[in-house]
């Protein structure tokens, strides 16, 4: 049995067609599955009875559920999220003020290995479903009202897995995120936080000139990158580099460098000055992250490196900010539950 949100509309309009409905029907059936986000047919109140029974008996409604959340001294909310197929994935939401911010994956487990990255170290799996990567987004906003009494405000595709190796689910879930027959928001409130696929980038620049980019870089220099995230490899600094100015062009958008500051590593006076040289071609946000503690033999950098990190940069005149840590009782690093999880299931 085919999961009704994984068809077309077109063949959606055929059974609705071969059972006898009006065509209408097809806007009030993806009203249920994309701006309310329903999980059964039951819920589609609009619907005939006989249509529902029509509905359950040609289709599944796959989703996600959360089957554990874990809430912070600092009220986010770190979510595990099972998929149909047992699968798990991750999720946070964020408040700030006014703000809330989802942070959603877009892989089960993560292809890219990064050194310093609970999720890359587990085993990868598979892309995610633009239909799953929208279920995390509705089950958080439902989870936002209930606990600070506002919506979603800002995406960021910045959890398990690489966006761009998912492009096009990816794509299909910020059309949904902004399209009025899905959720009506505006593409400025997203943000997509990539590796560097170099190739992918140009086609952001020309198919969502106005969401955010994010540059997970965490260093300029070609043996440290290298050895942080072995993707540099094949997707080098000079080339992506070159493929954000291209961006920069292409949109004027600002684009945002995230810096993990990892002690001993990449938090040097020469490492803050290979920064600075790679950002001189284009506009940027330097986004610097204490690092949340794992069991990955990595360190967080002293507060007096990091302070002398942000001040190198901004003696330069960039702007920077220190990122708040957030969420450091609930294992709130990428894939920390997920690994969590696992490692319970083989003890």
């Amino acid at each position: 049995m085919k999961d009704i949100r994984k068809i077309s509309t077109d063949e959606l309009s055929l059974f609705l067609t071969e059972a006898g409905e009006k065509r209408f029907r097809i806007k009030q059936i993806e009203e249920w599955l994309w701006q309310k986000g329903v999980h059964s047919f039951d819920e589609m109140q609009n619907l005939s009875l006989s249509l529902r029974e029509k509905l359950k008996s040609q289709f599944s409604l796959e989703h996600a559920t959360i089957s554990q959340k874990v809430q912070s001294n600092d009220k986010s909310i770190k979510f595990l999220f099972t998929l149909h197929d047992k699968h798990t994935i991750e999720g946070v939401l964020i408040p700030a003020g006014k703000r809330v911010t989802a942070c959603i994956s877009v892989q089960v487990g993560c292809p890219l290995k990064c050194k310093f990255c609970a999720t890359g170290q587990g085993e990868y799996q598979r892309n995610l479903h633009y239909s799953e990567i929208f279920d995390q987004i509705i089950l958080m906003n439902r989870e936002s009202l209930l606990n600070y009494d506002k919506e979603i405000s800002h995406v960021v595709f910045m959890g398990m897995g690489e966006p761009l190796l998912n492009y096009e689910n990816v794509k299909k879930a910020i059309e949904i995120f902004t399209s009025q027959t899905g959720l009506n928001r505006s593409p400025s409130r997203i943000t997509l936080s990539t590796a560097g696929i170099v190739d992918k980038i140009g086609q952001v620049a020309d198919e969502f000139p106005k969401i955010g980019l994010a540059i997970s870089l965490h260093s300029a220099d070609k043996l440290k990158r290298e050895f942080l995230m072995p993707i540099t490899k094949t997707n080098s600094l000079e080339n992506l580099r070159e493929a954000l100015r291209d961006y920069y062009e292409k949109t004027k958008q600002r684009i945002s460098i995230e810096y993990l500051l990892l002690s001993g590593i990449n938090d040097s006076e020469q490492d803050a000055n290979k920064l600075l040289q790679f950002c001189k071609a284009f506009p940027v946000k330097i986004n610097l992250i204490p690092y949340n503690s794992t069991d990955l033999h990595f360190q967080r950098a002293s507060e007096k490196s990091i302070q002398d990190f942000k001040s190198y940069l901004e003696s330069k005149n960039l702007v920077v900010t220190i990122r708040q840590s957030r969420g450091q009782d609930i294992a709130a690093a990428c894939g920390q539950l997920a690994g969590n999880l696992r490692n319970s299931i083989k003890s």
